[in-house]
């Protein structure tokens, strides 16, 4: 199968223009794009290390996620959270274009390459880096990834494995999300000056924070779209 290539273009002041061409193994749902010859001291595994990080530094010198990242951060090493920005993203099936903020960009950009980096904490995303939504809406995010938690227990239930249908396990993903956002977060700030990859994972973080509490507490309002289903059951 051939590579899924997402291209996100980046139009800022003065013309500045970045591109960045994320290409991701079909098969593996990961990057394939090779890191730098020499990776940065912020990328060893045992600087900033999560403390449920399942590695070591004698199998992966470099924490995958870091590596993931040495790109965006050196492109936008100065620019500021709030610049204005024309943000164009490219995938085989559609072209999305928005007029956003540089941390707003960057956060889509970097969920992205959160998800396909390796790290087998932000595996879970894989799914949702398939069908990339960029500048997804936090009402956005929480539909895809309920959505995308329950087919995986459709399928765990085909194989003859216990189901969560009360989502007890999406909540822990997101939990260990929020612990490694927090840790990237220091990495970065050691890596650039500016405020933007720092901010860009800060917005991410809202999400993985908000995510167990809106599980419990807010899933409810999603349930008019469901009147068919529930007023006209198929079965």
């Amino acid at each position: 199968m051939e590579p899924i290539t997402i291209r996100y273009l980046f139009t800022m002041k003065g013309e500045r223009s970045e591109v960045f061409d994320v290409q991701i193994d079909s098969a593996t749902l990961e990057i394939l794009t090779p890191p730098a010859d020499t990776l940065p001291d912020w990328t060893r595994l045992e600087f900033h290390q999560c403390p449920h990080c399942p590695y070591t530094s004698a199998t992966h010198p470099h924490c995958p996620v870091a590596v993931a990242l040495i790109r965006v951060i050196g492109h936008f090493n100065n620019v500021v959270s709030h610049n204005e920005i024309d943000l164009t993203v490219i995938t085989h099936e559609r072209q999305v274009s928005q007029k956003t903020t540089a941390q707003k960009g960057i956060s889509s950009l970097v969920g992205l390459l959160f998800a396909t980096s390796g790290c087998p904490h932000t595996g879970y995303l894989k799914p949702m880096a398939r069908y990339h939504l960029p500048l997804a809406s936090e009402e956005e995010t929480y539909y895809r990834a309920t959505g995308m938690y329950l087919l995986a227990q459709y399928f765990l239930r085909n194989d003859g494995k216990e189901a969560d249908l009360e989502l007890e396990g999406l909540k822990v993903i997101y939990r260990n999300l929020h612990l490694l956002n927090t840790m990237i977060a220091e990495r970065i700030r050691s890596a650039t000056r500016a405020d933007s990859s720092v901010n860009a994972v800060v917005l991410l973080d809202m999400i993985s924070n908000l995510m167990p509490f809106v599980l419990d507490e807010q899933l409810h309002r999603l349930r008019h779209l469901f009147s068919s289903y529930l007023h006209n059951p198929t079965t």
